[in-house]
């Protein structure tokens, strides 16, 4: 009886054991780095003199003001688009669904790297963006060198990647709304639109409130779009949070200091999650 009370707990271990070596351990040593400073061949506390640092750090400012930018304007284009698109192929008129569903969504598996640089050549000045704008008489526009049009490129490059994934969610969900909801609006008078904000929004809430908490996650850390396309410039004008985090660590070597801006993601992270979960959430 012992030993069978025992065995699921061996079937556990495993997961229990690498969860504790390499997310809990490495997420309470960050934060116990972020109160140290390594000065003279070791770490010393310093209590919250790192935390104090940031306030004075016009890079780490400039980093979230960027961050914040970049996901005001990018996130509700991504998860608006992907709605519609959701929308669309989930109708029941359109032919060769198989074909645009994996269409959209193949952008969602190729490689960051691969992608980014993709990107990167056609946003160059002589690139295809700048061709095509061209042909309309447009251009050429500095993609890449200009602040402003250096978060634009930033943001179609998130939204060209990650729309596809948030549009597999939310057809997933439509697909459990039932038919019959729709055919009952119809033979009241209820059109198309009406249908959409009356039945499919209010059935995708909860869904639109997880994929919204999701994008905002992946926008927080955002790094490897700046960090590939435009390397946090021009002038610090991309530079995300994820990305001054990395500087910190990895350039730097000032691991402390690196700990601290990853704690501040984290709380800001935790704080928008408290806002959506407030006004989007079930307020049963």
């Amino acid at each position: 009886m012992n030993q069978t009370n025992r065995a699921p707990y061996f079937f556990i271990a495993p997961a229990v054991i690498l969860f504790l070596l390499f997310t809990a351990y490495p997420i309470l040593a960050s934060l116990y780095l972020s109160f140290q400073r390594y000065e003279g061949g070791s770490y010393s506390f310093v209590g919250l003199a790192n935390y104090s640092r940031l306030m004075g750090d016009s890079i780490f400012w400039t980093s979230l003001s960027n961050t914040f930018i970049i996901f005001i304007f990018q996130v509700p284009i991504m998860l608006i688009l992907a709605m519609i698109l959701a929308s669309v192929l989930n109708s029941q008129l359109l032919k060769l669904k198989g074909f645009f569903r994996v269409s959209f969504f193949l952008p969602a598996v190729t490689s960051l790297v691969a992608y980014s640089l993709l990107f990167s050549v056609m946003l160059q000045d002589n690139g295809l963006f700048n061709e095509l704008l061209s042909y309309i008489g447009i251009g050429p526009i500095p993609w890449l060198s200009d602040a402003t049009w250096a978060k634009v490129s930033i943001i179609m490059a998130m939204t060209w990647r990650w729309t596809g994934y948030n549009m597999i969610i939310f057809l997933a969900a439509l697909q459990n709304i039932p038919e019959e909801m729709y055919e009952a609006a119809s033979i009241d008078g209820a059109g198309k639109i009406r249908q959409f904000f009356s039945i499919t929004i209010p059935n995708l809430k909860p869904i639109i409130l997880f994929a919204g908490i999701l994008s905002t996650i992946g926008t927080l850390q955002l790094f490897d779009e700046p960090f590939n396309l435009t390397s946090g410039g021009p002038g610090n004008a991309t530079m995300t949070l994820g990305l001054y985090i990395y500087e910190n660590g990895f350039e730097y070597f000032d691991f402390s200091y690196g700990s601290a801006v990853a704690y501040v993601v984290v709380v800001l992270v935790a704080v928008l999650s408290f806002v959506q979960f407030k006004f989007t959430g079930d307020k049963s």
